[in-house]
């Protein structure tokens, strides 16, 4: 218990206790390293659910997507927990047993990290002034985005769809429920001279913006496509989904593996939207060569800039959208299923936990702050070299003396223990601790890569089985 409300109280502590400069700095050291990991990863559980289909796929690259940011604000520090447990393993396992057992517990004290070679306050600062500045500067390209977007389609002039194009909207808001009255809220059809192909927008009021008189030059069947695919993004709220996804994404958003999780995000996405698209209109062939005729049409077509797009204009989503559509489906049973999400879960476990036990923080620089003569520290901070255990007095085993015998500790630079002195304990066994303790030796405390006296607790228990 006292392991996860140190946890605990170290993650609502960070940010109070360190400065701007520095929680910058921590969070970009840990990103770096960090967003790769969770790529790797990711890029390896994608191959995995492949046969499974893309809505799996799609799950991974969000879970990433979400992975990437969240990991570097975590700062658990996982040996210190897993030394509490193991300890508290072996209080269970030895608690009450052996002939004149003696347990010896360290603590309690001040958390010291490790700190990174210092630079100069200067460098520091110049780092987290220009991460701070890319910020803006995503933040606020996101903004104008959103911005262009919503101004093109308040400029863009509603229509209502008429003839084959209306009969095919009424059955597909009724196939995929989306539409008026429906729970995929209002859906309004405009044409806008500033696009170039079909893009769904909005976030309350989803609008399919489409270029001048763009209906009449489709078939039923490709209207179909059109209609089923983009209705597919609506049911789902994809364009609401981007953009809070763009939004959550923003602290990592200068990382290039970043961009390459998007591109995966949204290719998966095309093909989550193809895969109810298929099934909305009645055969996956059929549906590829709408897909393939409309590639054709818009071929000298630029994308529109937009924040989304059907995606049928990118060329390599677009090949894998097709294969993925005309190939033969492999049926994977529920077994399979199960050992596949298994397998992504551990993935997952072992990619956050590698990401947690080897994060790196950057310490504040404290050039300017006299060094302390002495400081407290946790058990988990210090390394035994040498250690003697205590001799059960034989009187007090013959009189069945037991109890703890706390003892301040003093330890030295060099790793000894320098001062030594009883806080509490039975007197009859205070001897024995103190010749034990006064035999060990320590690894060097480092500050800062100095070695600094530390001062700890150190409690040697004495029992007697029953």
């Amino acid at each position: 218990m006292r392991a996860f409300e140190a946890a605990l109280n170290a993650v609502l502590k960070a940010g109070l206790e360190a400065g701007l400069e520095t929680w910058v700095l921590n969070y970009l050291l840990n990103s770096l390293w960090q967003v790769p990991l969770v790529f790797l990863a990711a890029l390896v559980a994608s191959r995995l659910a492949r046969t499974v289909g893309p809505h799996m796929e799609h799950r991974i690259w969000v879970g990433a997507l979400l992975l990437q940011v969240i990991l570097p604000f975590c700062h658990l520090q996982l040996k210190g927990l897993g030394q509490q447990a193991w300890g508290l393993v072996l209080w269970f396992r030895h608690g009450g047993a052996a002939d004149g057992q003696i347990r010896v517990v360290l603590g309690p004290g001040i958390a010291s990290g490790l700190a990174l070679p210092r630079h100069t306050a200067e460098a520091l600062a110049a780092v987290a002034a220009a991460y701070l500045c890319a910020l803006v500067y995503f933040a606020g390209r996101l903004g104008w985005g959103l911005w262009t977007t919503e101004s093109m389609r308040r400029r863009a002039t509603p229509f209502k769809p008429a003839g084959d194009a209306a009969i095919s909207l009424t059955r597909f808001q009724r196939l995929l429920g989306i539409g008026e009255g429906s729970d995929g809220g209002e859906v309004e059809f405009a044409s806008s001279p500033r696009v170039s192909g079909p893009a769904t927008v909005g976030v309350w009021k989803q609008t399919l913006l489409l270029p001048p008189a763009f209906l009449d030059k489709l078939s039923a069947d490709e209207l179909d496509a059109l209609l089923a695919h983009e209705f597919a993004h609506m049911q789902r709220w994809d364009f609401a989904k981007n953009l809070l996804y763009g939004i959550v994404s923003l602290p990592v958003a200068y990382h290039p593996l970043l961009w390459l999780t998007r591109a995966r995000f949204a290719e998966t996405r095309e093909m989550v939207c193809d895969d109810l698209a298929a099934e909305a209109v009645g055969g996956r062939e059929g549906y590829a060569r709408s897909l393939l005729r409309l590639a054709r049409m818009l071929s000298d077509r630029k994308a529109p800039r937009i924040l989304h797009a059907i995606g049928i204009l990118d060329a390599n989503i677009f090949e894998r959208r097709v294969m993925y559509l005309t190939r033969r489906s492999l049926e994977v049973t529920g077994a399979r299923q199960f050992v596949l999400a298994a397998a992504c879960a551990l993935l997952a476990i072992a990619t956050c936990t590698s990401a947690l036990a080897l994060r790196m923080d950057v310490t504040e620089n404290s050039a300017q702050k006299p060094a302390p003569a002495s400081i407290n520290v946790k058990s988990d901070s210090l390394t035994l070299v040498t250690k003697v255990n205590p001799v059960y007095p034989a009187d007090a085993k013959k009189n069945k003396v037991t109890g703890s015998v706390v003892l301040a500790a003093t330890i030295g630079k060099d790793g000894t223990v320098e001062k030594l002195r009883v806080v509490s304990g039975p007197s009859a066994l205070q001897r024995a601790a103190l010749e034990a303790v006064k035999q060990w030796r320590y690894q060097p405390f480092l500050l800062n890569g100095n070695p600094i006296v530390v001062k700890s607790n150190i409690t040697v228990t004495f029992t007697l089985a029953e």
